[in-house]
């Protein structure tokens, strides 16, 4: 992991670890400085305002364990760096954290990254207020609307290992909590209908069953029968874009508060009982630690405006 050093007042001075060792300076760079154009990473190298040892580095440089980078300072309107309110991560719930892996509790309402007319993520939040956590990448994602378990790696080899996991479907279990519509009969039950993204004519992406779309397979269990609806167990043995709210309305039971593939006549109906976000929730996540290979379980609760529909129900 690298590490930052005082590099005087205008420039970094970042001393390469073990994760950094092998990979090219310029990655290390556009890593480093993240949203900063790669025309402006390019032009510092040329100009050699990035030394390595106290000399010019090329782009083709690979790095050392322990070599020291000078990093030029970049302003933040160069870097597109967007504000992110100092109390945010007050509001996200950390799981789990050693030097290898952090597993926080999403909260409904963030997106994991910026993009599509949002400044920041929880990703860009997490990398400007806890800036000594260097080495920050997301190991899957939820929804913007999704709230609870969320993995992030916090090393380089812990990131190749947990996607090795997720690949061969080899240590990892995501539960899920869904409120669906009608009575789910027939649980367990199985759905494996193949997914492919599409384009809406508003450049929307969406997901719709196809039969040559990728391999898609979740697991639908009974969690509490209520009032006309369902609280389902929804494990997702593979992970694909919107998967379980997909594969939901393919079953004919849309989850509640789905605004893109769920039923507006259900969706009105609950947002009476004061259902304001999609009802789908990461409760449980197991996982074989990337480094140690000792299981972890993670747990995090309903949060309390579920829970009260729930009650309502």
């Amino acid at each position: 992991m690298a590490r930052q050093e005082s590099g005087g007042p205008r420039a970094r001075l970042v001393t390469a670890g073990s994760d950094d060792a092998g990979q090219r300076i310029d990655n290390f760079l556009l890593r480093q400085l993240k949203g900063v154009p790669k025309t402006r990473i390019y032009r510092a190298l040329r100009k050699g305002e990035v030394r390595v040892n106290g000399s010019r580095a090329k782009p083709a440089y690979h790095l050392v364990e322990g070599d020291r980078v000078r990093i030029p300072p970049i302003r933040h309107s160069e870097a597109g760096r967007p504000v992110v309110p100092d109390n945010l991560l007050d509001h996200v719930p950390v799981l789990f954290e050693d030097d290898h892996l952090l597993v926080v509790n999403k909260p409904a309402g963030i997106a994991v990254h910026g993009g599509s007319g949002l400044a920041f993520g929880l990703v860009e939040a997490l990398r400007q207020l806890r800036p000594e956590l260097g080495f920050l990448e997301l190991v899957h994602r939820l929804d913007r609307e999704t709230s609870g378990c969320l993995m992030l790696a916090l090393s380089r080899p812990a990131l190749v290992a947990l996607q090795r996991q997720l690949v061969e479907r080899d240590g990892i279990r995501k539960h899920y909590l869904a409120l669906l519509r009608g009575k789910l009969e027939g649980a367990p039950l199985n759905v494996t209908a193949p997914l492919a993204q599409t384009r809406t004519a508003e450049a929307y992406r969406r997901v719709v069953v196809d039969a040559a779309g990728q391999e898609a397979h979740s697991r639908f269990g009974v969690r509490t029968a209520l009032r006309d609806t369902t609280l389902a167990e929804v494990e997702l043995l593979t992970g694909r874009m919107h998967q379980a709210r997909v594969h939901a309305a393919h079953i004919n039971h849309p989850i509640a508060g789905d605004r893109t593939y769920g039923d507006p006549a259900f969706n009105e109906s609950l947002r009476k009982l004061g259902l304001g976000r999609l009802f789908l929730h990461a409760e449980r996540l197991r996982i074989r630690h990337p480094v140690t290979d000792q299981q972890q379980d993670l747990y995090a609760p309903l949060p309390e405006p579920l829970e009260r529909i729930v009650d309502l129900l």
